[in-house]
């Protein structure tokens, strides 16, 4: 990545790093101060100042003061750097540490973002960092479901954010086309390949897929294949079917990968990995590290003797580990178990040989039906990796679909669920993902195709979408008394912005200086929702600020009387353009510049 210019915050923050060495040195503050831990932000109530921060609380104890007598003597310190431009500062509560600043801060800043454009945000705190983010994962077994959909955007969205956040990001979808569900989706093909050779197959049997989305591929085989498999035995043609099955279901989830906008850098075979050995030769690696062995677990919990066959497994040590208890490596048949194919996928992610090895941080994303998965998964990662990669897992509640209030029913294609397809073409794309953003992962989220498609402040991604556009139009309705040059980028930031000295205006400035910190602190968290909330706050100050100018005008964009203060606030409302554009680049939402 380019070089990025420090954010506001954090040039107070080096700031801060600076002025504490030189307490130090001097000798007002013990020397060997852990700062670590010291953060810079806005305050949380915005009567408190600009700028807070902690540093008062973090360093009382190891330096043997006060909070707050702390707090004011680097609060003294910071004061006398000029070009921090602090007017005022105050201690508040236990020690919080906090600045007003002077607006040509704010103002500075907007001409940051004007000359940054939509990279205004990026960051290198990734640098160095590579990361693996698995998302979707859906079984290959149909088309994809309105549960896949809120992860498909979740997964997609981190991977941006981490990227603009300056990691090396990899994007991975895992088939899991290995276990007993793609031998169902066989014989499912099976059936619908005789229908489609004329035989009387009667209802699709229990246990079997309904769905009607696999007629088209019975009448492919029967067309192709002909007789062929018509009266064999399951053995001869369960696997030919199966592969034919894969490769058609997962052309059909690529197609609705493409129509929600989401990417994969690569398409991971689970059964692939695991004729290829490397299940062996991950659970060799624990077994060299004396992490496997034989031995017979307790019986689940709720179970009664006569419900449990105790008898000798292989066990990985997982409660050495963080789990609650040690977990099995293969079945009774001695096959393999999920997880321990999942531990050979993980330890190549981590540390295997493949093009796509070698991640630091390892993210997936999956259905909430997946929590009891997590420790044993953050076990295997941390013993094999000897603590070295992280694995956060994001679990993704439940979408409830309604209309008007009111339970959407299934899909007849899908037989038994709503398709991501059905949701994407009934509001569009742009719609989905931001909705899928308007709530932490771990939350069941409501998606109302009426309230996504109201027009209203009520409905989130209009509220942004109109600010972008309200934004564009009084761009456009400006060249009718500036020229097209006056209004670029580069010739706002060169306006007068000491004109912009109305507090609306200075807290929108405010707002927008703070979307580097937010990625930077989105990122870190793995909180991809957060980029649409404050999408919001953007989108509620700028909104503000017009119909401030409605009643009021003199505070109006453009003032034919007053060139001078026009392309201030020109320069202020392409900021928010620029911003709103960032943001939703992130979003894989594509910026209107017309509400029709």
């Amino acid at each position: 990545m380019t070089d990025v210019t420090p954010h506001i915050f954090k040039r107070f923050h080096l700031a801060l790093t600076e002025a504490l060495a030189a307490l130090m040195a001097e000798g007002k503050l013990p020397a060997g101060l852990d700062a670590a831990k010291v953060t810079v932000e806005p305050p949380r109530d915005a009567s408190h100042g600009d700028i807070s921060t902690n540093v008062g609380m973090v360093l009382a104890k190891p330096a043997a003061m006060k909070p707050r007598d702390l707090a004011a003597v680097v609060g003294e310190a910071l004061r006398s750097n000029a070009a921090l431009g602090i007017t005022d500062l105050s201690i508040d509560g236990p020690g919080f540490l906090n600045f007003r600043l002077d607006p040509a801060q704010w103002q500075g800043e907007l001409a940051t973002i004007l000359r940054a454009g939509t990279a205004y945000g990026d960051s290198q705190i990734g640098a160095g960092v590579r990361v693996n983010v698995e998302y979707v994962s859906a079984n290959p077994t149909g088309p994809m479901h309105v549960g896949h959909c809120r992860g498909a955007v979740v997964g997609d969205v981190l991977a941006s954010l981490l990227a603009k956040a300056g990691h090396d990001v990899v994007r991975e979808y895992y088939i899991n086309d290995a276990g007993a569900q793609v031998d169902v989706l066989a014989r499912s093909a099976y059936h619908r390949y005789r229908e489609a050779l004329g035989d009387d197959m009667g209802e699709v049997p229990a246990g079997l897929y309904p769905g009607q989305y696999l007629v088209p591929l019975g009448q492919d085989l029967a067309a192709r294949y002909g007789d062929q498999w018509r009266n064999a035995d399951e053995a001869e043609w369960l696997a030919p079917i199966r592969a034919e099955a894969i490769t058609a279901m997962m052309a059909l989830i690529k197609e609705d990968l493409i129509a929600l906008g989401v990417k994969h850098d690569l398409f991971s075979s689970e059964r692939a990995m695991v004729e290829s050995g490397a299940v062996e030769a991950a659970l060799k690696a624990l077994e060299d590290r004396g992490l496997i062995y034989v031995g017979v677990l307790e019986p689940p919990k709720g179970k009664t003797p006569d419900d449990w066959e105790p008898r000798p497994q292989t066990l990985f040590r997982a409660s050495d580990f963080g789990d609650d208890v040690d977990r099995p490596l293969k079945k009774s048949d001695g096959s393999w178990t999920y997880f321990a194919n999942d531990i050979a996928y993980h330890y190549d992610k981590a540390v295997g040989n493949s093009h796509r090895a070698g991640a630091n941080v390892l993210i997936n994303v999956f259905g909430a039906d997946h929590g009891g998965y997590v420790k044993r998964m953050q076990a295997a990662v941390k013993a094999l990796t000897d603590g070295k990669t992280a694995l956060d897992i994001k679990l993704c509640q439940l979408v409830n679909l309604l209309d008007n209030g009111q339970p959407v029913k299934m899909s007849k294609r899908a037989g038994t669920f709503v398709t991501l397809r059905d949701v994407v073409d009934e509001v569009g794309r742009d719609v989905v993902r931001f909705i899928m953003l308007t709530r932490k992962n771990d939350v069941s989220l409501d998606f109302d195709f009426a309230k996504v498609q109201e027009q209203s402040k009520d409905n989130p991604v209009f509220y942004v979408q109109y600010a972008h556009a309200r934004a564009a139009s009084v761009l456009r309705n400006a060249v009718d008394s500036l020229s097209q040059d006056a209004l670029t980028p580069e010739h706002l930031a060169n306006s007068s912005l000491t004109r912009l000295t109305d507090e609306a205006e200075l807290g929108l400035m405010r707002t927008l200086a703070s979307w580097p910190r937010l990625v930077e602190a989105a990122a870190e968290a793995h909180e991809p929702h957060r980029i649409a909330f404050y999408l919001g706050d953007v989108a509620a100050g700028f909104h503000a600020l017009w119909n401030k100018g409605r009643d009021e005008a003199t505070l109006r964009f453009i003032l034919p009387e007053d060139g001078a203060l026009t392309l201030a606030r020109l320069a202020l409302v392409q900021g928010v353009k620029t911003v709103i554009a960032s943001g939703l680049a992130v979003l894989g939402v594509e910026p209107v510049e017309e509400m029709r």
